[in-house]
């Protein structure tokens, strides 16, 4: 059975562990708060890596994500080659009115176009300005924080692993075919050896 009053004592003793505490004013916006490297600001735009996949697009769950392109013939790169078309990116732009900052787009996003800014500045007084076009989410790029260090005792990525492998086979080919080249040139080099001739029999003289 609980003792009566207890409640009532608790609530004081925590009232007077806060105010023995001394307080902490943020001097925000003279200070700016340091956020953590995984802030969900706003999101930036790498055009260059954006192939018009529509991916970012279909998975938005609050379809705030606007994708216009047109398609251009690219002639062929080789004689008697043959055309080939390509998707270009006319407009992309993200209404952050409606976007909840799930991050799906950016985990979809197979070519790494889309990023994390955790720049979170951008009130407006008109709601038609927080729709960002291709140009304003092409400028958050540049407050984009660099990625994090590798943790020394992690695997070693895929993709490297690959690539070294394969420069390292391909070296020890190219080596392999030095030494068989160079192998070759001394026995082109070297004189001929002639053969040792038998002694005769002493009887045949």
């Amino acid at each position: 059975m609980p003792i009566p009053g207890s409640g009532l004592a608790k609530g004081l003793a925590v009232t007077l562990r806060t105010m023995t505490k001394r307080s902490h004013t943020a001097q925000y916006p003279e200070v700016q708060p340091e956020l953590p490297p995984r802030s969900r600001g706003v999101i930036g735009l790498f055009e260059e890596n954006c192939t018009v996949c529509m991916l970012c697009a279909r998975e938005c769950p609050d379809w705030c994500i606007y994708i216009d392109s047109h398609k251009e013939t690219v002639p062929a790169s080789t004689p008697g080659g043959r055309e080939r078309s390509r998707n270009v990116l006319d407009r992309f732009a993200i209404d952050f009115s409606l976007c909840m900052y799930c991050g799906i787009c950016i985990e979809v996003c197979p070519f790494d176009a889309l990023f994390w800014s955790p720049e979170f500045e951008y009130a407006e007084t008109d709601i038609h300005e927080l729709t960002h076009e291709r140009d304003k989410l092409r400028e958050w790029m540049w407050t984009v924080p660099a990625p994090p260090a590798l943790d020394p005792a992690a695997e070693e990525p895929k993709e490297i692993a690959a690539a070294r492998k394969a420069v390292e086979k391909a070296e020890a080919a190219a080596a392999a075919a030095a030494a068989a080249e160079a192998a070759a040139r001394a026995a082109e080099t070297e004189p001929p050896t002639e053969p040792p001739t038998e002694p005769t029999p002493e009887g045949d003289a």
